[in-house]
């Protein structure tokens, strides 16, 4: 496969993602991601070190905030392809529902991508910054 095609590809895997988060599609969203998955966030103190650790916060998060996903765009998309693996980064906007209040997020997202065996690109880490520049 060429590297444009793999491009491509990850970059589809990655507006797929988003989609699925917009759409607070939960196991879409999480169907996206690696089990072996690492999370940065910088909104909690903990690194979360599998899939199932972030999916556990997730429904801590809508059971306890009422939290809930009602937008979120994507912008200045990139990909940088390493082999089996691609390095993409973005800005994303999110409003969101937490502690009964909508909100409009800003943050800078790295999610880094690995081929699976099958072909299927599927996100292996995510780290998210806060961003001032909307």
């Amino acid at each position: 496969m060429s590297a444009r095609q793999d491009e491509e590809q990850v970059l589809r895997a990655a507006a797929h993602l988003v989609a699925r988060f917009a759409a607070h599609d939960v196991a879409g969203y999480f169907a996206c991601f690696a089990p072996e998955a690492s999370f940065i966030f910088y909104t909690t103190a903990e690194v979360l070190p599998s899939r199932i650790a972030y999916e556990a916060l997730w429904r801590r998060w809508e059971h306890d905030n009422g939290f809930r996903v009602l937008a979120c765009q994507s912008f200045e998309p990139n990909v940088h392809i390493i082999g089996d693996v691609a390095i993409f980064t973005h800005r994303a906007q999110t409003r969101e529902i937490f502690n009964a209040e909508t909100r409009d997020v800003v943050e800078r997202e790295t999610s880094v991508f690995r081929r699976q065996p099958d072909g299927e690109w599927l996100v292996v880490h995510q780290h998210l910054s806060p961003c001032k520049f909307a």
